[in-house]
């Protein structure tokens, strides 16, 4: 019974992308409508097999920007946290301006970081700044959120600071901070993408995005399709590989994980 839910799970939404897909193209063609109004999906797979080679090319750059500025969030959040956990006192004179850099918008961010620092440079600064609060948040959550059984336990058989950080706080915080990094892993894409159409307007891009703002002056519809569908996937891609591992490092032992496997 489990085994055909999870079928017809899988199966629904690909019935229904592939429906849609029909209908689009059923739409163009009977009403005519020009490609630099709404292209059809043949036109815009077509697009992107004629135009692949300057798309990868910007999809590399992309995605190499994301990784960056995703590891240096996951890096610098969890690294912080630890030190919130360590001192209360840090975290009431920082935290409030973590909350402040997220709620600040990128986009307005992204001219002022394109003035001061090299292109690249402030593109992986606003992916950070984007995916970064996320994993400083979820990781917090879990170093605070241990058990007080669990925690009096080993302040009862006396063991140290470190002990307790490496053998009880870290494994308790882990399911938080692989639900931020897969939080972080798409708003790093959404960061990157950001900067990218900020650069650009700047006069300076190489990026998938840029390529988006490129297509849409130029009115070359079918390769901003082209390019849009790219960027799907990449954030489609990028969120299921932190899920993997996610369930990988979870499943022997987390009930998250056991119940997807029952």
């Amino acid at each position: 019974m489990k085994s055909a839910q999870q079928i017809v799970r899988f199966v629904l939404p690909a019935v229904v992308f592939a429906g849609g897909l029909v209908l689009w193209e059923m739409i163009v063609d009977v009403n005519d409508i020009q490609p630099y109004v709404l292209p059809s999906p043949l036109l815009v797979l077509k697009t992107l097999v004629h135009d692949w080679p300057i798309l990868s090319q910007s999809l590399g750059v992309t995605l190499l920007t994301t990784l960056e500025g995703f590891v240096a969030a996951a890096l610098g959040g969890v690294a912080l946290a630890l030190l919130f956990n360590q001192s209360k006192w840090l975290e009431y004179s920082l935290f409030p301006y973590a909350v402040i850099l997220q709620v600040t918008p990128v986009i307005a961010i992204a001219p002022l970081l394109l003035i001061y620092l090299q292109q690249q440079t402030a593109v992986i600064v606003c992916a950070w700044i984007v995916a970064f609060f996320p994993v400083l948040s979820n990781t917090t959550l879990g170093l605070n959120s241990v058990d007080r059984n669990l925690a009096g336990l080993f302040q009862l058989y006396g063991a140290s600071r470190l002990q307790k950080l490496m053998l009880l706080q870290l494994p308790a915080a882990l399911p938080y901070i692989l639900g931020g990094l897969r939080i972080a892993g798409g708003l790093s894409l959404i960061g990157a993408v950001v900067a990218e159409i900020a650069a650009g307007s700047a006069g300076a891009g190489s990026g998938l995005a840029f390529r988006i703002a490129e297509s849409g002056y130029r009115l070359n519809i079918p390769r901003m399709f082209a390019a849009l569908l790219l960027l799907s996937l990449a954030g489609i891609v990028i969120y299921g590989l932190l899920a993997l591992i996610s369930y990988l490092l979870l499943r022997r032992w987390h009930e998250s994980a056991l119940g997807k496997e029952s």
